[in-house]
């Protein structure tokens, strides 16, 4: 399956993505909704951009590359990524690259701004499992208001969801002041009020019924409960169950676009209604 015929691809100040214009077209000082993708299926801005294409909103949609994995691999690839989550999967992995895609997204958002005449900020970030983490990352590094937040299969809580993780793949995650500090920066659920503080942003969490419960699921119900207490309307608040779903929700590899996968689908189609709802029409920042 190729990307539709109106995608653009590039790279953005070094970080490669996909854009999808708005339904109605380009316009001066459109919205836009940036996405990252995850370390599983679909784990390139190419292959996320086919798995939820966000159809019909009228909006930019832009999908960014998760730097040391995707489309910008670890010298040794899949291997060496590996070696590095069984080496020390918060220090060695996950802090490194959500700092990265962070510390990036400025600059790759100046040059999309100014080749879409973007608004000046983005409207709406999503994120699928680690690529969540680095759309919460950057929506609590920008101190300014946001439409939208959604999060697919994220890691939420890196703590549980790291000792769950080592305890399924039969081993067990050492834990260092230096790796519960990187963890605690990760900890939607700890950061609940910076995320509210926010402008309060329409936040939606996505999970799959069979995705690991102590991981992910738990932990979304969790942040679910946080926000909607510290909200002062808790239906900006909601969270999905994609029945059957696991983690991913494209099939392997995952690496180039295909076909919507069933679990991809309903994905798509509930964050597509979820930011119709909540992008506001005309932004002032424009």
């Amino acid at each position: 399956m190729a990307l539709p015929m109106e995608a653009y691809r590039g790279t953005a100040a070094g970080v490669p993505f996909v854009a999808l214009p708005p339904a109605t077209g380009g316009r001066a000082g459109a919205p836009a909704v940036v996405a990252w993708h995850l370390n599983t299926p679909p784990r390139t801005e190419r292959a996320l951009a086919a798995a939820l294409p966000l159809a019909g909103l009228d909006a930019w949609r832009l999908y960014l590359g998760v730097p040391m994995c995707g489309s910008r691999p670890l010298p040794g690839g899949d291997e060496e990524l590996l070696r590095r989550l069984v080496a020390d999967a918060v220090l060695a992995v996950y802090e490194p690259m959500t700092a990265c895609a962070a510390a990036e997204f400025p600059a790759a958002w100046a040059d999309l701004r100014a080749r879409f005449d973007l608004a000046a900020e983005p409207a709406a970030l999503l994120g699928g499992s680690i690529g969540g983490s680095v759309a919460a990352r950057v929506a609590l590094d920008r101190a300014v208001p946001l439409d939208a937040l959604v999060l697919i299969s994220a890691l939420i809580r890196p703590h549980p969801a790291i000792t769950a993780l080592a305890r399924q793949a039969g081993t067990t995650y050492t834990w260092s002041p230096e790796s519960r500090a990187a963890a605690g920066r990760l900890d939607l659920v700890a950061r609940a009020g910076e995320l509210a503080a926010r402008g309060e942003p329409a936040v939606l969490l996505v999970v799959g019924e069979r995705d690991l419960a102590e991981a992910f699921l738990a932990p979304a119900a969790e942040l679910r409960a946080a926000l909607a207490h510290r909200y002062r309307d808790p239906a900006r608040v909601a969270l999905a169950t994609v029945p059957a779903m696991g983690h991913a929700f494209a099939d392997d590899p995952g690496y180039e676009p295909a076909p919507q996968t069933p679990d991809a689908a309903a994905g798509d189609a509930i964050a597509t209604d979820w930011l119709r709802r909540h992008l506001a029409t005309a932004r002032s920042d424009a």
